[in-house]
């Protein structure tokens, strides 16, 4: 099929009509018909059937859509990324996105450093999920991102910014007294605790999958979220124990949670990711610096020094 074909018969498919497909795109209804007879004619089988005045797509066609479907998508981020080339970036902004655990604790205390020595520049800011973050810098749409661990990718370059520990966030009450003072906890303890666990696919979610597998503790686990802040606000209501890092932690409410060093410790890297096609400027380093020393401000335990 010819890239003209292509876009007829996608036309088809979400209109479901000849007359419809032709306002889609811009051209006149026997042009439309003209290209999908060609197309047919092509692959020596049928795409459409009219049916009650519609066109019902055949075995064929449903089969050939998703690939037309993918390949549109990649053809938007084409056109998503030149037009972001052609535009370029304003000296006076910073488009930035983080994880939604940087984004509570670690990002505002960033942006108060930041401000004091670029007070004009500002600064647009995305709270998103690690693949989002990956492919807005892919296509150019951002000029950062701060995440936990990403794998690589050949548009992208990934450097350290510093890591993490995992913590645990115990609702009070549900440890003794003495193991609450004592500060930590090992994996093998959790054991028979009601557990809050992070999505198998998340990074901080394969990373303990792994260090459970490690350690060999069977956790009771009675819910898993994506997002570390879902898991904090259900160990603030009681509901078990959350297994998170610091940055969230720092968000705990300690009239209502304990937070303990979890032995072994498990340490998570936070990275910073960035386009391999742009040079970095000095207000994007800086900012990067800001963010760096605004996680080295949250403690181990997630606990708050005054920046």
């Amino acid at each position: 099929m010819r890239l003209r074909h292509i876009e007829v018969f996608n036309a088809v498919m979400l209109t479901g009509s000849v007359s419809a497909a032709a306002r889609m795109i811009n051209v006149t209804q026997p042009a439309v018909s003209r290209t999908l007879q060609h197309a047919e004619l092509q692959l020596g089988f049928p795409l459409f059937q009219r049916v009650g005045g519609r066109l019902r797509p055949t075995l064929e066609a449903q089969a050939l859509y998703p690939h037309v479907e993918r390949l549109f998508k990649q053809l938007d981020e084409v056109q998503r990324l030149s037009s972001n080339l052609r535009a370029g970036r304003s000296q006076d902004e910073l488009h930035v996105l983080t994880v939604l655990a940087l984004s509570y604790e670690v990002m505002p205390r960033a942006m108060r450093l930041f401000r004091e020595k670029h007070p004009s520049v500002v600064v647009h800011h995305q709270a998103l999920h690690s693949p989002q973050i990956v492919s807005a810098l892919a296509l150019q749409e951002a000029d950062v991102g701060y995440v936990f661990s990403v794998p690589p990718h050949p548009a992208l370059t990934v450097e350290s910014l510093g890591s993490r520990s995992m913590v645990c966030v115990v609702p009070k009450g549900m440890l003794p007294t003495s193991q609450v003072r004592q500060g930590d906890i090992e994996w093998s303890q959790l054991s028979g605790l009601p557990v809050i666990a992070l999505d198998a696919q998340d990074p901080l979610g394969i990373l303990l999958s792994q260090t459970l597998h490690d350690t060999e503790a069977q956790l009771q686990v009675v819910a898993t979220v994506q997002t570390y802040h879902v898991a904090l606000a259900l160990a603030h209501h009681g509901i078990g124990v959350a297994l998170v890092e610091s940055c969230t932690a720092a968000s705990a409410d300690r009239r209502r949670v304990d937070v303990l060093k979890l032995t072994p410790s498990l340490s998570v890297p936070v990275q910073v990711v960035r386009s391999a096609q742009r040079p970095t400027s000095q207000t994007l380093r800086h900012f990067t610096r800001c963010m760096q020393l605004a996680l080295e401000d949250v403690g181990p335990l997630g606990l708050k020094s005054t920046v």
